[in-house]
């Protein structure tokens, strides 16, 4: 039973003969309808650009369309490889913005987008489908990738759908960058990443693990076999807090630590760890050393839970897991015995005036100062790129700066990722894209073509009444007491098929037509013509419309435009 609500049709007395105006004293206007397509929030809150509507509702017009679910899946998945060629690793770790953005938290919570995505993933790499090619053509321009994180992932792939041959250069001994060796196992299990790349390496696209730019071969070198180059080296270096006593053997980066524990290096920590930091790599690491056996883990964070920018999913699960999150609290030294750290000395925070962040300053409290015992203490407050073999890119303290096309100021070379800026995955996927689409342009000599320009349709422009209220689908958790017999045990699971299509009808299509016929049950003039066949669109037959905008008015998804 769908989950869209029937409006009652109206008496409306008859439908108008042509050229006589509207019965029933209807006002009449010299604007016509017009079906204009808008862009919906969850789209324009994707930072890779995914038509998410059109994943939504392929699935959620399955039989109305006359198609098998495996084919809508398959449809679906396929749309999602346009932009993001990761869906089912995207599916499992993007914070979804398209969820914030999503006009239906104005009605009954936000359509569960991030775990549609992530079904629809799991669906290709269990069916093996294959993605489709923009060109058969085979190019013999060469391209080469620095580093394959999710930025250089997604350039090689969308390089490799234009035919291109691309040799990606890794200097870890698998692919994947932060995806491997940042997140956590139990949030992104390997055999899912590694099906994803293998899927890339399908295409053609060449992988050179374990060679290092700069150090196993000179970038120069590169750019002069290589048509261009795509530098996508990632942020892998741990920062320092600046505070006395932080060389102490026991003390780990953020990124460090994550680093040994996710390439199954041993790490000795004792009971009591010490974590700082309020980021997604703060979270992971205090779960990771629970999982590694540490008794008490405490993450200190200098602001409050508000200003945290970890994803808040995972901020409660580190909760549920019994890591301790002391906020309002600031590193001031490691205190030490002999090479060891044995406690971290701390000081009490109050917020202040926002910064240039936008988020209050915190402020050091005087007296405050109090001492954590630790028997290791993890560092997590930001990272960087290691720029050693890459000093042409940047200039002093900047990172590598890149134009509109990600083309860097070096000749022929283009970057993405973290490696310009610390950002979300798929952040780092759209560049990774957008270079790659740059390059082939420059490589084919053609000019971009103009952005399409689509007004955004929100929540008052659309009739939320019409759309029966349904209650989001969440994906089950294990419980606490089974998470911690391996590294690898996956806590969330992917939603079941009927989850997924019973979700996807909570999709209000906004801004695009979703069929519910209102434009042409409530035209009293003919003025509407219905689709015969599953795949044609309505029409307006105009010279017979009076301009009562009754299509407009009663169109749910804000579709129809009196111009």
């Amino acid at each position: 039973m769908g989950l869209l609500k029937k409006k009652k049709k109206k008496k409306l007395g008859g439908r108008s003969i042509p050229g006589q105006g509207a019965k029933g004293g209807g006002e009449t206007s010299n604007l016509r309808p017009k079906y204009v397509e808008k862009t919906p929030p969850c789209m324009d809150g994707c930072p890779g650009g995914t038509k998410i509507r059109d994943v939504l509702t392929t699935i959620a017009q399955t039989e109305k369309k006359g198609r098998t679910w495996d084919e809508s899946y398959a449809k679906a998945w396929n749309i999602i490889l346009e932009k993001n060629p990761l869906p089912a690793v995207c599916g499992r770790v993007c914070p979804h913005p398209c969820e914030e953005a999503c006009n239906r938290t104005k009605k009954d919570g936000a359509v569960a987008i991030n775990n549609v995505e992530r079904f629809i993933g799991d669906y290709g790499l269990e069916k093996g489908l294959k993605p489709a090619m923009i060109s058969e053509e085979k190019r013999s321009e060469k391209f080469a990738v620095i580093g394959a994180g999710p930025a250089g992932l997604s350039c090689a792939y969308h390089l490799a759908i234009r035919g291109y041959p691309v040799t990606v250069f890794e200097a870890f001994s698998r692919g994947g960058g932060m995806l491997r060796y940042g997140i956590p196992a139990y949030r992104l299990p390997r055999d899912v990443l590694d099906g994803e790349i293998q899927r890339i390496a399908d295409l053609g696209v060449e992988f050179k693990y374990d060679t290092v730019i700069g150090k196993d071969v000179a970038y120069n070198g590169l750019a002069r076999d290589y048509k261009a180059v795509f530098v996508g080296i990632g942020a892998h270096k741990g920062r320092e807090l600046g505070v006395e006593g932080e060389d102490a053997a026991n003390v780990f980066t953020g990124v460090g630590f994550l680093n040994m524990a996710n390439s199954g290096k041993p790490v000795e920590l004792g009971d009591k760890v010490v974590v700082i930091g309020g980021g997604d790599t703060a979270i992971d690491a205090a779960r990771i050393s629970k999982r590694l056996g540490a008794k008490e883990v405490t993450i200190v964070y200098r602001r409050t839970r508000t200003e945290m920018p970890a994803i808040e999913e995972e901020i409660e699960g580190a909760l549920e897991e019994g890591i301790k999150i002391d906020y309002l609290v600031a590193p001031a030294e490691v205190v030490r015995e002999g090479d060891r750290a044995v406690a971290l000395k701390c000081i009490r925070m109050e917020l202040g005036e926002p910064d240039e962040s936008g988020r209050r300053r915190p402020v050091p409290i005087d007296g405050s100062d109090f001492v954590i015992e630790a028997t290791t203490i993890i560092p997590a407050i930001s990272q960087e790129p290691e720029f050693d073999g890459f000093g042409d890119f940047h200039e002093g303290r900047d990172w590598i700066k890149t134009d509109d096309e990600f083309k860097t100021p070096v000749e022929t070379a283009y970057a993405g990722g973290d490696a310009l800026r610390l950002g979300l995955v798929t952040i780092a996927i759209a560049q990774g894209r957008q270079a790659a689409e740059a390059i082939d342009r420059h490589t084919r000599g053609i000019t971009p073509p103009p952005a399409e320009q689509m007004s955004i349709i929100k929540y008052d422009k659309m009739l939320l009444d019409y759309y029966e209220p349904a209650d989001r689908h969440e994906e089950s958790q294990l419980p606490v007491s089974e998470r911690f017999g391996a590294l690898d045990i996956e806590i969330a699971k992917t939603l079941s098929e009927d989850d997924i299509k019973a979700e996807v009808q909570r999709c209000m299509s906004c801004g695009m037509c979703m069929e519910c016929e209102n434009c042409w049950k409530y035209c009293q003039d003919n003025a509407v013509i219905r689709p015969t066949e599953p795949d044609e669109a309505f029409t307006f037959k105009l010279e017979f419309c009076q301009g009562c905008k009754k299509c407009e008015e009663n169109c749910p998804c804000g579709y129809i435009d009196m111009l």
